[in-house]
């Protein structure tokens, strides 16, 4: 399904916003965008019709599509298909057994011909993805309205690229999405992290002397766009998973300039070669962990060519504090690789992975616990498959917890059964955009068994105001206290801070308190509101090292949320919060085009 066809089939839900004020695609579309993600149900599909480039005095007739897979109900439309019917023929798929009689054999026939369809077919020709053809010195990236989304962003990025390379011997294929900066008119900046299968094969050619060929798709079928999403293992074709869902081979083109193939029914392709000898600082960009990654060097695409259909549409995306669009994205990714997370742990029932721990940060998973450590197994096999192996914060409940998406309830029922015995703090790989781990790509992390339960005795309780009175003398840097869930035998006691020492070891400054307090979590005053506990847990999962930032003290545990210094002996650069332009936002309110609640631009500290 085309993007136009996308567009149309929204149109027919009442799914999609025309805007045709001309807006800038610097920060006043992504700006809009990100307002429009974070209304109830996710808003619309966004389609800006005539996207100015102020700067250049440009006009772009090419418009611009954000918050394309906003909601569960559109992500299901994109697919096709119900989500977790996916997820039940990949397990039905995993679980085939072998024909016992003549009637099985013909079922199973049946179903391994349907099966044909997966595969991607090459064709022979040009593709409408070619119909136009910019070479040489007519490439010219600024053609496309590629959006900066940040103040302070290194430039404009694109940031639903589709990203098609292969192994130097071209046996494996991948497609990723990666973002991609735009350094001049035919340079991209491509920020593959260690751990993506396009960073192997740079390694390859690396070793060899060689450049690499890169094929960048840019809109199509939005189905392409979310298979490069996929954590699918190393090796596996990410367009075997579009065959398989839709029920049709994804058509192939080879690109003009690059041995690779790309679907021919793309919007745009930018192809080009990566020379191994060439890194160039990326970034800074403000990502989808609300926070701006730094500047570092990355390997630099030299384009060679851009091609596109004869009425191109540019998909976008906006990242920044949660909720947004990659929310939905990553429900689907979460219900159909379910079953595959389950090969490795039978015992498994359920994951999930809340907006606001921003996937790598934090995971609830429901386990049927079958003897003593069985949990901490799985901590291991969560930290040890994949891209799960990023994921900071583990929490595992047993199969008669509350269902995970029921926070409330479940978080009752956690606290109810919580002792310091339950935590499990290790340390490992984590995410290259993890900034609050003492170095680079390795940190801390912190698993929580609540499969077990105990005969616990409640704290005895006192209003936060009198709280306060009695924690200022041992700690007077508070400024603000509030609790949580007070009901439970672990209240939740939230401290804010003007920061002026580590306060790591917060439990033993609070030890003559532990008749009153149980779980302690301390978070700097500026930027926080400690009666918002959305945007708290968003804050205190970023900002969490595991083995830094937890004490024990008796029954009492303490997080520490604070930005980190050289306070507590921390050498990096910590990063800025991706916070809107207030002069873009007002213009945008004059516009009459911005017309998120008050209250939600509050919540979501936009």
């Amino acid at each position: 399904m085309t993007l136009k066809k996308t567009l149309d089939l929204l149109k027919a839900h009442n799914e999609v916003r025309f805007i045709d004020t001309p807006l800038d695609i610097y920060l006043e579309i992504p700006h809009l965008a990100y307002a429009e993600v974070k209304k109830d149900d996710g808003g619309q599909a966004l389609v800006f019709t005539h996207p100015i480039d102020s700067r250049s005095d440009k006009k772009f007739t090419t418009p611009v599509v954000m918050n394309l897979f906003g909601s569960y109900k559109r992500t299901e439309l994109l697919f096709g298909r119900d989500v977790e019917g996916v997820a039940r023929e990949i397990e039905k798929l995993l679980h085939m057994k072998p024909p016992q009689g003549l009637r099985d054999k013909f079922s199973m026939l049946g179903e391994l011909f349907a099966m044909k369809d997966i595969f991607p077919k090459k064709l022979k020709g040009r593709g409408h993805c070619q119909e136009v053809i910019a070479q040489d010195d007519a490439v010219n990236l600024y053609d496309l309205p590629i959006l900066t989304t940040w103040e302070e962003d290194g430039g404009p990025f694109i940031t639903m690229g589709q990203v098609y390379t292969q192994s130097l011997d071209g046996d494996v294929v991948n497609l990723g999405m990666y973002r991609l900066q735009v350094y001049d008119k035919n340079h991209l900046g491509m920020h593959w992290q260690i751990h993506k299968d396009s960073s192997h094969f740079f390694d390859q050619y690396s070793r060899a002397g060689k450049k690499m060929p890169v094929s960048i798709g840019i809109g199509g079928d939005p189905l392409y766009t979310w298979c490069a999403t996929a954590p699918l293992p190393y090796g596996v074709n990410e367009l075997l998973l579009y065959g398989l869902i839709k029920k049709e081979s994804p058509k192939l083109v080879q690109s003009l300039t690059t041995p690779l193939y790309v679907p021919e029914d793309l919007d745009f392709v930018i192809e080009g070669w990566v020379d191994p000898e060439k890194m160039v600082i990326e970034g800074p960009f403000g990502d989808h962990t609300g926070y701006y990654t730094l500047a570092e060097r990355y390997p630099v695409l030299e384009v060679s060519a851009i091609t596109h259909r004869k009425n191109p549409i540019y998909l976008a995306t906006v990242v920044g504090k949660p909720p947004l669009e990659d929310k939905y994205m990553g429900w689907a990714t979460e219900r159909i690789f379910l079953p595959l997370l389950k090969t490795n742990a039978a015992d498994l029932v359920d994951y999930h992975m809340p907006e606001n721990g921003v996937f790598h940060n934090l995971i609830l998973a429901k386990m049927k616990p079958l003897y003593k450590g069985h949990s901490k197994q799985f901590m291991h096999l969560f930290w040890g498959s994949g891209q799960m192996s990023f994921v900071k914060h583990a929490l595992f409940f047993d199969e008669n917890a509350p269902k995970l998406t029921n926070y409330e309830a479940l978080a009752t029922y956690a606290l109810n059964r919580f002792i310091p015995k339950s935590l499990f703090i290790s340390e490992g790989i984590t995410d290259a955009l993890d900034h609050s781990s003492p170095e680079s790509l390795v940190g801390g992390k912190l698993g929580i068994d609540f499969t077990a339960s105990y005969t616990l005795k409640k704290p005895e309780m006192m209003e936060s105001s009198l709280l306060l009175d009695h924690i200022r003398p041992l700690l007077p840097e508070v400024e603000e206290v509030t609790q949580y869930i007070r009901h439970t035998a672990n209240p939740i006691t939230v401290i804010s801070v003007t920061k002026k020492r580590s306060l790591s070891t917060l439990a033993n400054l609070l030890a003559p308190l532990e008749p009153y307090l149980r779980i302690i979590v301390v978070v700097d005053r500026e930027n926080n509101d400690i009666h918002n506990p959305y945007m708290l847990l968003w804050r205190v999962a970023n900002n969490l090292d595991a083995q830094r930032d937890i004490a024990i003290c008796g029954a009492m545990v303490s997080l520490d949320g604070t930005t980190k210094s050289t306070l507590d002996g921390f050498d990096r650069e910590w990063p800025k919060d991706v916070v809107c332009s207030s002069a873009v936002v007002d213009k945008l309110k004059s516009l009459s085009l911005w017309d998120l609640e008050i209250k939600k631009e509050q919540k979501y500290q936009l």
